[in-house]
């Protein structure tokens, strides 16, 4: 049982009330809680020794990276960060210098997102070091952004650069949430996720969503140089991309926008964002599945991103 099957079967016949008008499924729930113009978004996010970073890594990046993961979820609804709370689970001998450290990972980025940091808990765990993340958030209900509003016709666009994030970008990425409030203010964004399972993974997440189909540009693709690097450096590594299509953590935000819109929103991009990419990368198509062309035609692309169960 992969990932989302075993979501599936656990949140199938979950109650919901009227003051949650997104549950499981999305990046964010999102509850309705009678603020005037606003809906709260509400994420927890698990952080793990031994799958999101190895035994010797600074906490300063561990802790960064965990408020990061949750942070970029936050941006794939459009929404603002106000409050988290951080759970840990601590191996029998830690030491109280090395949870500084992780605190202060977290505190340095929390600053600059004036996130505050409210409390949480603290447990024993025999196995290694655990940090959960529960963020509360905020954004504007005629600009929340949802998985599910891609239509037939969009373009599909990405930040950034993509693949190779096992490099160091996975521990120091900066999650896009001005850029995102940004695009919901300014433009009719149709549906938005951000890639922390990869490409093709995480649209698949949105074709679902949405009960659509996609086709990408292969040579629209934005690699990174990371993603070269490694094939270059390993005879046995991915291709740089196949790699910006399935390696997961690079955390841009991929969206669908309405064809007509593509070239007004690529021309002020560069206006307001100078120093980040965006790359328009294929289309919404109304047949279902991933298509993929390059020199050799359009064929169908099966490959998929990390998976937390296979």
């Amino acid at each position: 049982m992969n990932e989302l099957e075993l979501i599936e079967r656990l949140t199938q016949k979950l109650p919901r009330r009227k003051t949650t008008p997104v549950g499981p499924g999305d990046d964010c729930a999102v509850l309705d809680l009678g603020m005037p113009g606003e809906f709260l978004l509400f994420k927890t996010d698990a952080t793990v020794e031994g799958v999101h970073f190895l035994p010797g890594t600074l906490p300063e990046k561990i802790g960064h990276k965990a408020l990061a993961r949750a942070l970029s979820d936050i941006a794939a609804m459009g929404g603002t960060p106000l409050s988290a709370l951080v759970s840990l689970g601590l191996p029998p001998k830690f030491e109280v210098e090395y949870l500084e450290g992780l605190y202060a990972g977290m505190t340095g980025l929390g600053s600059r997102h004036e996130v505050d940091i409210v409390g949480g808990e603290t447990t024993a765990n025999p196995d290694g070091l655990w940090i959960v993340i529960a963020l509360v958030g905020s954004v504007p209900r005629e600009h929340c952004l949802l998985r599910s509003g891609a239509k037939v016709g969009d373009a599909l666009f990405v930040t950034g650069e993509l693949g190779g994030s096992i490099a160091g970008k996975h521990l120091d990425f900066e999650p896009r949430l001005e850029q995102a409030r940004w695009l919901a203010k300014n433009f009719p964004i149709s549906a938005m996720i951000d890639l922390s399972d990869g490409l093709a993974s995480d649209l698949r997440h949105v074709l679902k969503a949405s009960h659509v189909g996609a086709s990408l540009l292969s040579k629209a693709i934005p690699i990174s140089a990371a993603a070269h690097a490694k094939a270059r450096a390993e005879s046995a590594a991915k291709t740089p991309l196949l790699a910006a299509l399935t390696d997961g953590e690079d955390f841009e935000l991929l969206f669908t926008l309405g064809s007509a819109s593509a070239v007004k929103l690529l021309d002020a991009w560069k206006q307001q964002f100078p120093a980040l990419r965006l790359s328009c990368i294929g289309k919404i198509n109304s047949e279902p599945g991933l298509k993929l062309q390059d020199k050799n035609g359009v064929r169908e692309f099966g490959a998929t991103g990390y998976a937390h169960f296979k």
